[in-house]
């Protein structure tokens, strides 16, 4: 009896632990059409069970190379990356042994890229500093899950190499155009290291006490683990891209939790060219920079602010003197006089070359658009709003169609749209059907089929 006991112990601890985090496992589809209410667009929802589902970020792709499986953050296998079929519904997931940081996909090879600490997860990322970078070779993977014939881990995940502790790697990390380079953001010591001793320190800005420097990028070679400083900068290093177009052109933004002195910059790989890619003024509130396509950002500039908070002095606003509103942040007046709309606002797209901004279109009212995207071939923008509501703009004529809503400003998070290579869909995140008005799921919208028929050129 007591033989039989054990035995069945071991069978439930290796079926409850080493199976449910396994790499290839297979989940059933969850895939399913719903119509908005409002504005009838047919929304496709590739899950749609309470899971602690999330998007990557807007700055870095959503598909894989091949079109076909979008790649995302669930709690499905706690710590583990997951990956859905478009046309099936199929759930398979893509990591095992966690992540941290961005999740990569390189857009000319079915590779997976991303950043873990090394050594055993002790349940907190942060607690270790030295990271490996991981590739996975997701074609063999979907290839192998299908057939039920799943190998090792090993067989699919390959150390690219081990950044060292004293660097204090960790955060974003961006897949260069060429596939063998990432970038990644270095700690403060490591960052000083670099900087020249005459330049001064920025201090935090705003109510989030965040943007103090010095901050730095450094980069390795996928291939043979080799790693290099890029570039050190006085402030707070925050998101960083990579142009996907244009091999060793970075965008990275100045962090602070809202509005920043000088929000979007640029750098090459080497180091040279920095400069703020969008030089702002006081009164512009710049936030969500993307790459979208060789040659150029979408970024907003937020018009969410009443005109009677620039009644504030800035020199006076040295503490927030408005509550915090989930509903509609970045109120506080200690932000400064930006982010109303007293100068221009909107979805604003800049050329890299040509240093050329355009505002590509705005909402009428409330807060105007907030996370933007467009496709890569310029027929199309795309931005999210505080009330969790979609709007896509015609780019040649300007003309803005509200293409989703009522996505519930109560979900863990907001919609952060990012367009499918081809121009033809939008990936956002939902939580429209959660009971608990906060478990998202992911979800495709279609850009109108009238729309796709336009016959203008295809190019601004």
């Amino acid at each position: 009896m007591k033989f039989s006991f054990v035995i069945i112990t071991i069978i439930s601890v290796f079926t409850i632990f080493p199976v449910s985090a396994q790499i290839g496992k297979r989940f059933p589809s969850e895939r399913k059409i719903v119509k908005d209410p409002v504005t009838g667009t047919e929304l496709i929802f590739l899950t749609s069970t309470p899971a602690g589902d999330s998007k990557i970020y807007p700055t870095h792709p959503q598909w894989t190379a091949d079109g076909n499986w979008l790649i995302f953050r669930s709690n499905r296998v706690k710590g583990e990356a997951m990956a859905v079929n478009e046309k099936t519904g199929d759930l398979v997931q893509v990591t095992e042994g966690g992540y941290s940081g961005m999740l990569n996909i390189a857009q000319n090879s079915m590779k997976l890229y991303y950043m873990r600490p090394v050594g055993e997860w002790d349940g907190n990322w942060r607690s270790k500093r030295s990271l490996e970078i991981i590739e996975t070779d997701l074609a063999g993977l979907f290839a192998d899950s299908e057939a039920c014939k799943m190998k090792s881990a090993e067989t699919y995940q390959r150390v690219c190499g081990i950044t060292p502790e004293e660097m204090g790697a960790g955060g974003d990390m961006a897949l260069d155009a060429d596939e063998n380079w990432v970038y990644f953001r270095v700690g403060k010591e490591e960052a000083e290291k670099h900087l020249d001793p005459d330049v001064t320190i920025e201090e935090n800005f705003g109510p989030r006490n965040m943007g103090a420097g010095p901050g730095g990028i450094a980069k390795m070679n996928v291939n043979t683990g080799e790693i290099q400083h890029v570039v050190s900068v006085p402030f707070q290093v925050g998101h960083i891209q990579a142009n996907l177009w244009n091999p060793g052109e970075i965008v990275f933004s100045w962090e602070t939790g809202g509005k920043s002195p000088q929000r979007t910059w640029k750098v090459m790989a080497d180091g040279t060219g920095l400069r703020p890619l969008y030089p702002e003024a006081d009164y512009e509130w710049v936030t969500h920079e993307a790459v979208i396509s060789k040659d150029e950002v979408a970024m907003a500039i937020m018009g969410h602010r009443d005109v009677d908070i620039e009644e504030h002095p800035l020199e006076e606003a040295t503490t927030s003197t408005a509550v915090r509103n989930p509903e509609n942040p970045g109120q506080e007046t200690s932000w400064g006089p930006s982010g109303t709309r007293e100068k221009p606002t909107g979805l604003a797209i800049v050329n890299l070359r040509t240093r050329e901004m355009v505002i590509a279109g705005q909402t009428s009212k409330g807060s105007g658009l907030w996370h933007v995207h467009g496709s890569p071939d310029g027929r199309w923008a795309v931005g999210d709003d505080f009330s969790r509501s979609l709007y896509l703009i015609d780019r040649n004529n300007r003309e803005m169609k509200m293409l989703t809503t009522g996505h519930k400003q109560t979900a863990a998070d907001h919609l952060h749209p990012t367009f499918k290579p081809d121009g033809t869909k939008i990936q956002i995140q939902s939580a429209m059907l959660s009971e608990d008005g906060r478990s998202m799921n992911i979800v495709i919208v279609p850009v109108p089929e009238e729309w796709l028929q336009r016959t203008y050129p295809s190019k601004i």
